[in-house]
């Protein structure tokens, strides 16, 4: 709980005035420090305490969005079997910015082997986009039969498996960047503030996003390993 002491009181025991100074009470509990065999105090702040200093559930918020983000990404784009959906947000680079690929294509599953992809509403575009699937990072070669792009779906290999795992790494390595960005973002608004609060307090609170930001990471790394035995069998 956080709290201000407003005075305190001399040898004599009268009351001194001094200025408010935030302390704060929280809740601990035991967990060893990873890979050092050691014991790491836990902080658990109330965020509605420090609203006033930052918005931790804002935070929160936008690390769980990052955790979001590569689940999407796993079940799109990271998968043994490729499906249409796969494709859909294949990022095109076009003369009108960077578009999804199911914004300027229609996406469709010819057979169990092969998918279509017709560019006819877009075909200036159709050169852009064979090129963005094969930079995929999805082990796709299209070929291109006018404005309609056919995309061989790979064989499940063990190398077509391996280059999956591969795939998911990138794309765990890129969501704890954008968690990086998160948690620097927050401690640079947290500085903002150091003229208002305590000392103890800022540290509080920075202990706290970087024990939330630690946590998104093992999530981060919990998927992976799940996906990772996925893709390997």
């Amino acid at each position: 709980m956080l709290k201000t002491v407003s005075g305190r009181q001399n040898d004599r025991g009268q009351s001194m005035a001094s200025p408010a100074v935030p302390v704060c009470h929280f809740a601990t509990k035991k967990a060893k420090a990873k890979g050092k065999g050691q014991i790491q105090t836990r902080v658990n702040l109330n965020a509605a305490l420090v609203e006033d200093i930052i918005s931790l559930e804002e935070v929160d918020e936008e690390m769980k969005s990052v955790m979001e983000v590569l689940k999407d990404n796993f079940n799109k784009t990271v998968n043994i079997r490729t499906s249409p959906g796969s494709l859909d947000h294949i990022t095109v680079v076009t003369a009108d910015g960077k578009l999804a690929l199911n914004q300027i294509g229609q996406i469709s599953m010819k057979s169990p082997q092969l998918i279509l992809v017709n560019m006819a509403s877009f075909p200036e575009c159709t050169a852009a986009a064979v090129e963005a699937i094969r930079e995929s990072g999805m082990n796709l070669n299209p070929e291109v039969e006018g404005a309609l792009i056919r995309v061989p779906i790979p064989r499940v290999t063990r190398e077509h498996r391996e280059m999956l795992v591969k795939l998911a790494k990138q794309n765990t390595n890129k969501a704890k960047d954008s968690l990086r960005k998160v948690r620097t973002n927050a401690m640079n608004k947290l500085k903002k503030s150091k003229d208002k609060v305590s000392e103890d307090t800022i540290r509080l609170i920075e202990k706290q996003i970087s024990q939330m930001a630690d946590d998104t990471v093992a999530e981060l790394d919990r998927h992976l390993a799940v996906k990772t035995k996925e893709l390997l069998g």
